[in-house]
């Protein structure tokens, strides 16, 4: 992206969610300048039909392509997958972008991000005010799942809740998987904290009025995907259905040993794929490299990923 696209995106970002900041809010919410938001690397605006979204950058998650730490276990086929498409072969680099998105008088997040857990940088609410929004004015927060690196941002690190005036929307079997696994994972006071704000919704439930949730098997028992729709532009947020942008995408047969069930993730992968290449549908990744907006597209007897916008330099 060149400065003058990206001083445009910059523009645009500040016209849209300008509004979501306070009237009274100190210094540090205040929107950034389009200049400092065309330099900026943790924000990337986009619209999908007349919507207006921002992909926020919250961190990478780095791991070593070892069968302690990848979820794959063919390490050294990974690492000839990885090698192949220019990337390091000896780790597993899975970005974290959260999407906000402005629907009507609604401002929408879809994931929190980790909060600073998992080796992440904790970068999520920068980037909020970096594109011009208050934590405070967003009105709902759409969750994919309950892993950390999803959750983790809904609660500071004194406890208290990042985005207090919006309610948090969560499948219900990924919410009963929440409650039963929170205790095990020290999450207790994440829950406790949030529990108030949670309106659990079934499968496919219309959750604002542009963005429809989307059943996505085999993460997690609830784990679920988000369709934003405006005419007939629509956008799919696919959660953590796949992670990496080349294994994930080239081998979708693979165990990934972090699904809960993987005959179902597999299958999952697979029609995503089908379904995105025949229909060039309209991605966002939240664990593909920043932005994490492209396309699915086949080439030879597989499929490859094909960013839209390249990060920015």
């Amino acid at each position: 992206m060149n400065a003058q696209a990206r001083l445009a995106a910059a523009s645009l970002v500040l016209t849209l969610f300008g509004a979501a900041c306070s009237p009274g809010a100190d210094k540090a919410a205040e929107p950034a300048s389009a200049s400092a938001l065309a330099a900026s690397r943790d924000v990337h605006a986009f619209r999908i039909g007349a919507l207006e979204a921002v992909a926020l950058r919250d961190g990478v998650i780095s791991l070593p392509n070892t069968e302690a730490d990848s979820p794959w276990s063919d390490t050294a086929a990974a690492t000839t997958l990885l090698t192949a498409s220019g990337l390091p072969g000896d780790v597993i680099s899975l970005s974290v972008q959260p999407l906000l998105v402005r629907d009507g008088d609604r401002l929408v997040l879809i994931d929190t991000g980790a909060g600073g857990r998992m080796g992440t940088q904790n970068q999520l609410v920068t980037s909020l005010r970096a594109a011009g929004a208050d934590p405070t004015r967003v009105t709902d927060v759409l969750i994919s799942h309950a892993h950390g690196d999803h959750v983790g941002g809904l609660v500071g690190a004194d406890g208290s809740l990042t985005f207090p005036g919006a309610v948090v929307h969560i499948s219900a079997p990924e919410w009963d998987y929440m409650k039963a696994g929170a205790a095990q994972a020290g999450e207790a006071a994440l829950l406790a904290a949030v529990t108030p704000r949670v309106r659990p919704f079934a499968a496919g439930a219309q959750v604002t009025p542009s963005i429809k949730s989307v059943a996505l098997d085999g993460h997690t028992p609830g784990h679920t995907g988000y369709e934003v729709v405006s005419g007939t532009d629509r956008l799919l947020y696919i959660g953590d259905a796949m992670h990496s942008s080349v294994i994930s995408v080239q081998r979708p047969e693979w165990v990934n040993g972090w699904d809960t069930d993987s005959a179902a993730g597999i299958a999952t992968r697979q029609g995503m794929l089908e379904r995105g290449a025949s229909q060039s549908l309209r991605i966002y990744a939240p664990h593909f490299p920043f932005p994490g907006l492209g396309r699915f597209q086949r080439r030879d007897d597989g499929f490859v990923w094909v960013p839209e916008t390249a990060a920015q330099p």
